[in-house]
């Protein structure tokens, strides 16, 4: 087999207007994305034996992808040939096998899901984004590459599902002391976790992983298909509702449910969460609640950027997208089908609007921008509380996204 190649498409021909997953790839490329209890990259590792040779991103992700991938990043590897898969592909399926020179082609959209390519036809691609012409293509009806976020949201049930059922924790034999377990799906705890008396899990209509070193306070009940990652914390009280992934070091409380967290984010108070995707370094006020469903019960039509159109969800239930780095002051109530983008803060009484522009800054007079210094210096703040650095190349890319955002 093939050394495998991740490719994120953004910039290639033909993605430039049907594919926009702000604010969720502001700062990864697409693949670093959580989309279950993982991200795309780690699934895809998991299902591709022979390893990861490389990854492409766009040039302004390339130093932050260097930091973080453990792999050559933008160039070709010793190597006859690659199975190159597209960064948006969230469920790879095992039974899609390429001969050399064969690509599998979204008849849809015609973005290249995965290419199987000889050293030079995968260079040509990787550069271009345009499969050289003796490769041969077969299409493939249906949707396979997500183009929003929200349609995170909508595959969550079933990749969520896919990959508790993937993961190596072992599942447990019986009930740890002062805890109920309900129904017949595994319930998986790693042996560094802590679940604490008082749990309930619920697994009657899906399996539950509670990663390693992760703490699970009196009273949480949690429901199947759930994850809750490594060093993370569901605390007291809480009520984890099904197609809920909690990555690494969050802390989680209230009622929360068919909701993605990136990965080190506080909804540490009481507050309805649902059907939403939570960026990193995300603090949610006590009180903050979001509403995911129209009163009309119809479908939810999203703005995805401030003055852009609408677009069609083809959901009924939706909640927030919420980018890296946004905070929302006590009490804060978000409207359904919110997008709320990278760096924003939110300290009004009112509700804000349903569309938040990156690093807008909101009170009750009125809204305006936040100083990027002043947010670097928070941003380095909050990492710091967890050990983690903010890094030159994410400093940078923040600084090009706060410039790009006044335009």
């Amino acid at each position: 087999m093939s050394r495998m190649i991740i490719f994120d498409d953004r910039g290639y021909p033909g993605c430039e207007a049907s594919v926009d997953l702000a604010p969720a790839d502001d700062l990864r490329p697409v693949f670093d994305i959580r989309t279950g209890a993982g991200t795309t990259r780690e699934r895809l590792e998991r299902e591709w034996p022979e390893g990861l040779a490389a990854v492409r991103v766009p040039d302004e992700l390339e130093a932050i992808a260097a930091e973080s991938s453990g792999c050559a990043v933008n160039v070709i590897p010793h190597g006859d040939r690659f199975f190159c898969v597209n960064g948006r592909w969230t469920y790879p399926a095992a039974q899609f096998e390429l001969t050399s020179g064969a690509a599998l082609v979204e008849a849809e959209s015609g973005h290249v899901v995965a290419a199987h390519l000889d050293r030079n036809d995968a260079l040509t691609f990787l550069s271009s984004g345009s499969l050289p012409a003796g490769v041969e293509r077969h299409e493939a009806n249906g949707r396979f590459l997500v183009r929003r976020p929200w349609e995170i949201i909508a595959a969550l049930p079933r990749i969520l599902h896919v990959d508790l059922l993937a993961h190596a924790a072992p599942v447990l034999s019986a009930a740890p002391p002062g805890v109920t377990i309900l129904g017949e799906g595994p319930v998986k705890i790693h042996p560094t976790a802590r679940v604490m008396p008082q749990t309930i899990f619920d697994a009657e209509n899906g399996p539950i992983v509670i990663d390693a070193h992760a703490l699970i306070r009196p009273g949480a009940t949690i429901i199947g298909p759930a994850y809750v990652g490594e060093h993370s914390q569901v605390l007291d009280r809480a009520l984890i509702k099904a197609n809920t992934s909690i990555g690494p070091w969050c802390k989680v409380a209230g009622e929360v449910g068919a909701t993605v967290f990136q990965g080190y984010a506080n909804k540490a108070h009481d507050g309805h969460l649902g059907d939403s995707w939570i960026g990193q370094w995300v603090n949610l006020g006590a009180g903050t609640v979001n509403s995911n469903l129209l009163n009309t019960y119809g479908e939810v039509l999203v703005r995805q950027r401030v003055g852009g159109s609408m677009s069609r969800s083809g959901m009924q239930f939706l909640g927030a997208i919420i980018g890296d780095h946004v905070k929302t002051a006590i009490g804060t109530r978000l409207m359904t089908g919110s997008v709320i983008g990278t760096g924003a803060m939110i300290a009004c009484t009112a509700p804000p609007p349903a569309c938040v522009a990156p690093f807008a800054w909101f009170t009750d007079e009125g809204s305006r921008r936040y100083r990027i210094d002043k947010f670097i210096d928070v941003a380095r703040t909050v990492m710091a509380r967890r050990n983690v650095e903010l890094t030159g190349a994410l400093e940078l890319r923040l600084r090009a996204l706060f410039a790009e955002a006044a335009t």
